[in-house]
């Protein structure tokens, strides 16, 4: 169905009405927005997954630490 979208005729077509629509300096904006975003997103995924992983032996660590109390 989607064998023939990504073709680089395609792409460079795409490309040159991007271009022609928002202009040299505005597609330079727009790159340098798209790139801090996705940079955002590396970094809050990579915060969330080392965040969890520190959060789990803390909890861990509490739970011990209860249980012990109570006995």
């Amino acid at each position: 169905m989607f064998e023939g979208l990504f073709q680089p005729t395609h792409l460079i077509i795409i490309l040159v009405i991007a271009l022609v629509v928002f202009g040299p300096s505005k597609l330079s904006e727009v790159g340098g927005s798209l790139g801090k975003a996705v940079r955002g997103f590396k970094k809050a995924m990579s915060d969330l997954t080392d965040g969890e992983g520190a959060n789990n032996g803390r909890d861990e660590a509490k739970k011990d630490k209860t249980d012990s109390s109570s006995r």
